[in-house]
């Protein structure tokens, strides 16, 4: 982290700065740097190392390798295959049930909460038990709602001061984290004509949901209506509000590990088959979403990544 890279005296942070593109030595058959565009400026600085960390979050990690073309790799950095920036996946936040629970009147919550209740996907784990791909992770949690809506008629004097303090009753809700499917569909591209302020193409985004999303966000429904039903919930609401992928979290994809340098771009080691000393940690090197939160596991990669990296290095190999 941080705080250790700044104890080898060797870390040097530095703010408003973009990344344009990796620099490519094709007599060298690897990467050498880094051009950096000054967002005071505009000027354009090249760092060079012998080794290359891409974590921009995944699509800008996409946008980063698409950009970095050379007469060796025209279409981005060791894209031969083609197939960087496919393969996008997402986790569906779509879907979200809540119910007022009786009791606990004398009862309110306090400090700050440091995590929701979390239930484990049940779905399709030993066997398919399902008509839809994959599983979800679901969020839940506790609530007082606010003050009741009969003491809020007015909005002024004592009354309504008294009403303030009068929270409402106790409310369960439940959300789904699900997994999504890997498609080649699933795609982002870079724009041929619209560039942002700093001269670099735009990235297009074409991500959506199919049939098996629908199917999924269905059965999380129907399930976790019935688990508020027989905990006693009231005035259960359901909902599934559509929203388009991009206004959550955990993007991936779009740099995938695998074996093959035909069917992906990374290897087992999160380097690029054929830019070996570019290795890429964030969530653009996953091949699938899972229903789990991502997050520890990019730390584990970056770390047995780096591991692995400053090995090779002290072995002259980079």
């Amino acid at each position: 982290t941080l705080p250790w890279a700044q104890r080898t005296g060797n870390l040097t942070v530095r703010p408003f700065s973009v990344v344009h593109s990796i620099i490519y030595d094709e007599a060298q058959n690897k990467a050498t740097g880094v051009r950096v565009i000054d967002t005071n400026t505009k000027e354009i600085t090249e760092f060079f190392a012998r080794i290359i960390f891409v974590n921009a979050s995944a699509l800008n990690s996409n946008l980063v390798l698409l950009h970095s073309k050379s007469r060796r790799f025209p279409n981005g950095l060791a894209n031969d295959s083609g197939l960087l920036g496919k393969h996008v996946m997402f986790h569906n936040y779509r879907a979200f049930v809540s119910c007022d629970m009786d009791g606990y009147e004398d009862k309110y919550f306090w400090g700050k909460n440091p995590t929701e209740t979390i239930i484990a996907n049940y779905r399709n784990l030993h066997k398919q038990d399902t008509d839809y791909v994959g599983g979800f992770t679901t969020f839940s949690g506790g609530y007082r709602s606010s003050p009741k809506e009969a003491n809020m008629q007015e909005t002024i004097g004592g009354n309504y001061k008294d009403a303030m303090g009068e929270p409402g009753p106790w409310g369960l809700y439940m959300y789904m984290q699900g997994e999504t499917i890997p498609k080649e569909s699933n795609h982002v591209r870079l724009s041929e004509d619209k560039k942002d302020q700093w001269g670099i193409p735009q990235l297009i985004t074409s991500v959506g949901y199919d049939d098996n999303d629908d199917k999924m966000v269905k059965d999380f429904l129907e399930q976790s209506v019935a688990m508020l039903e027989k905990a006693g919930g009231k005035n259960i609401f359901q909902n599934d509000n559509k929203q388009p992928p991009g206004l959550d979290i955990h993007e991936m994809g779009g740099c995938r590990m695998g074996k093959d340098p035909k069917t992906s771009m990374l290897n087992e080691w999160n380097q690029l088959h054929l830019c070996k000393n570019v290795f890429v940690t964030d969530g653009a090197c996953m091949t699938s979403t899972g229903n789990q939160s991502p997050s520890i596991l990019y730390m584990a990669l970056t770390a047995r990544a780096v591991h692995y990296g400053t090995g090779e290095m002290k072995k002259g190999n980079f």
